[in-house]
């Protein structure tokens, strides 16, 4: 069966997004040619693992005019753009991609997700989208949380966790970058 899993830059005072919604937190070179080979290589592997990327209406809105232009995002960039894509919307009727396949926008993530995961295929990507996080956890349905936590503390800003969840650490590496990919499964 297919896993939900979401990925969230974070600071190590667990905030996914500064005040103002910026990442301006994140750190590592993610996607450059000055990227370190190791973290490289996990980033690869991850994109390589999901074929399916959900996001939210605010998130997709934020991303359509850049990433389906991104050239300089290289390899990864290519995958990103050819993953399906889902939108979960209550406004939107399309979600063009620029010149590749628009997403198909759901009205009911939840159902979506469990359909998906129903699916043969490989694991679908949850990308950013805090708000959308939060309610398919509340339902049940995230199966593997995985933090990108960036050298730095904010103090103030959306939470990656806002209720209680009980984690199982699958992974915990440090990259010399500074960031540590820690990988959890949801329990309950």
């Amino acid at each position: 069966m297919r896993k939900l899993v979401v990925q969230q830059w974070v600071t190590v005072d667990n905030i996914a997004a500064e005040e103002d919604g910026g990442l301006t937190f994140v750190s590592g070179e993610p996607f450059s040619e000055k990227t370190n080979p190791a973290f490289k290589a996990s980033l690869m592997g991850f994109i390589d693992s999901v074929d399916t990327m959900v996001l939210g209406a605010t998130t997709y809105a934020q991303t359509k005019d850049y990433w389906p232009y991104a050239e300089e995002q290289g390899e990864y960039g290519q995958k990103l753009n050819n993953l399906t894509k889902i939108v979960a919307s209550s406004k939107l009727d399309d979600a063009p991609w620029g010149d590749f396949p628009a997403a198909t926008v759901t009205r009911d993530p939840v159902a979506t997700i469990r359909e998906l995961k129903g699916q043969s295929g490989k694991d679908i990507w949850l990308w950013g989208s805090l708000t959308l996080m939060h309610s398919l956890l509340e339902a049940g349905v995230v199966d593997e949380v995985r933090m990108l936590v960036c050298p730095v503390s904010r103090g103030t800003g959306t939470r990656v966790f806002v209720d209680g969840h009980d984690l199982l650490l699958v992974e915990a590496t440090a990259f010399d970058n500074g960031v540590a990919l820690l990988r959890y499964e949801i329990t309950k």
